[in-house]
């Protein structure tokens, strides 16, 4: 699928820079600050608030523009546009970056129009400034070669920054919810005040009806759901029920969904299904127990975590440390790649 990337849902990855603060519970195991601790002799030199961020070399700067010109080979070959992920060891709109570098970055993209970019962020909440202090690139917003998506890992957090991606202007909005910590409810997000938003379906209703009756509608929705869990050293595991779920409110709404990923951890069943022994039975001493609606201590000690074969979820499900590539992508027997549409170049 990936032309130059191993990210499973993209083309193309762009670094216009390197370097990051951590904002959020999903960023506890960055593989992006790991690697810049890797190449920097231990130390993350452009992570954490007030470091430096990097900006990659010129030749780097120019891949997109050779990605560009080659669109016309591609599509006659996968009757698409590429897509390119945007700052995987970066944010787009950290507010730490230079902002002339991010004018640069938005001249880069209106020079190659034959290109999707995905602009995936964990600060949603700075894309609408972000993009209008850059003044002649207004036009960013609502292009039809430009997505626009936030990380979301829990509840609390697609309740906060979902309603943020919905007032920018986008044609295509998206969530990358990996790593997924807990149950997310994309059908029935607390807005305000006896409020409830359907962002699968741009509605709008009641709490207290709980779209009993007719809700009325926004005509602003999430066009695109990514679904994964965590995967490295300390990587947490992955309730079943969670991408089911998600996956499950996608189809009712026609929403498509991509899982990414099972992670470093599976279900209890993964050993039958591998054609395997089955060995789940014996649990390490100090079993963790995890709720259901969310992660309950000692699952904060990664270390301890990173050592015990597997692992029991909300004192039933039990979960096996298999590995990211015998845990697969396959969710209930099948994988899914959906995507949304993007037209011609």
């Amino acid at each position: 699928m990936s032309a130059n990337s191993k990210i499973e849902w993209t083309d193309h990855t762009f670094n216009p820079w390197e370097g990051c603060t951590k904002v959020g519970p999903g960023c506890d195991h960055c593989y992006a600050e790991a690697r810049n601790a890797r190449f920097a002799g231990g130390k993350p030199v452009n992570w954490g608030p007030g470091a430096p961020r990097r900006r990659t070399s010129a030749a780097n700067w120019r891949k997109p523009l050779q990605w560009n010109r080659e669109a016309g080979v591609f599509y006659a070959k996968h009757r698409r546009r590429q897509r390119v992920f945007c700052a995987s060891l970066a944010d787009v709109f950290d507010n730490e970056v230079d902002p002339a570098w991010r004018r640069d970055l938005f001249d880069v993209i209106e020079l190659t129009p034959n290109l999707v970019w995905m602009l995936l962020t964990k600060r949603i909440g700075n894309a609408f400034r972000e993009i209008s202090r850059a003044r002649t690139h207004d036009w960013l917003m609502g292009r039809d070669n430009v997505w626009l998506g936030a990380t979301v890992a829990n509840q609390a957090e697609a309740e906060r920054d979902i309603p943020k991606l919905l007032q920018v202007p986008a044609r295509v909005r998206f969530l990358s919810m990996e790593p997924l910590l807990g149950p997310v409810h994309l059908d029935r997000l607390v807005v305000g005040d006896k409020r409830e938003l359907d962002v699968l379906r741009g509605e709008i209703g009641s709490t207290a009806q709980h779209f009993a009756a007719r809700p009325s509608k926004t005509g602003d929705r999430v066009d695109w759901v990514i679904c994964g869990g965590e995967s490295g050293p300390d990587a947490r595991p992955m309730h079943p029920t969670w991408p089911r779920s998600l996956r499950d409110q996608c189809r009712a709404a026609g929403v498509p969904f991509f899982y990414k990923q099972w992670g470093e951890w599976t279900d209890e069943d993964w050993g039958e299904r591998a054609g395997l022994r089955d060995t789940a039975g014996v649990l390490p001493s100090g079993e963790f127990l995890l709720a259901t609606e969310g992660y309950v201590p000692p699952f904060d000690d990664g270390k301890r975590l990173a050592a015990a074969g597997n692992v029991r979820l909300d004192g039933r499900m039990l979960m096996d440390r298999v590995g990211k590539k015998n845990a697969g992508r396959l969710l209930d027997g099948r994988t899914h790649d959906d995507f949304p549409t993007s037209g011609r170049p």
